[in-house]
């Protein structure tokens, strides 16, 4: 079957961003996900699923683990499972991009403070 953003499962986390489930398996979740302008996900950590962020458009910064990388547009970095981590758009555009997870983040995300 064929997915798009019309035909995937949305939702909306955050403070306004949006996500689109293209892949929504037990061992595979891949996720279209918009941020706008100045916004970030909470810091947390997931047990056992290990994620890769790969920006489609945009410039975002992705803490892990205390350091701060530049990830821009075709690029990518992957977070291992445990590594606390957050990821902002401190821009004035929109930010697209594919979060990648195995297994699926359901139930195995922990929230820091």
């Amino acid at each position: 079957m064929i997915k798009n953003k019309e035909s995937a499962e949305h939702y909306i986390w955050g403070a306004g961003c949006d996500g689109w489930k293209l892949v929504n398996d037990p061992r595979l979740s891949i996720i279209h996900e918009k941020m706008p302008p100045s916004t970030c996900e909470s810091r947390h950590y997931h047990e056992l699923a290990r994620q890769f962020f790969f920006i489609l458009s945009g410039v975002v910064e992705l803490e892990v683990d205390g350091v701060i990388y530049t990830l821009s547009q075709q690029e990518g970095m992957e977070v291992h499972a445990g590594a606390p981590h957050q990821i902002f758009n401190r821009t004035e555009e929109d930010v697209e991009s594919l979060v990648i997870s195995s297994p699926r983040t359901a139930g195995d995300r922990v929230e820091l403070t």
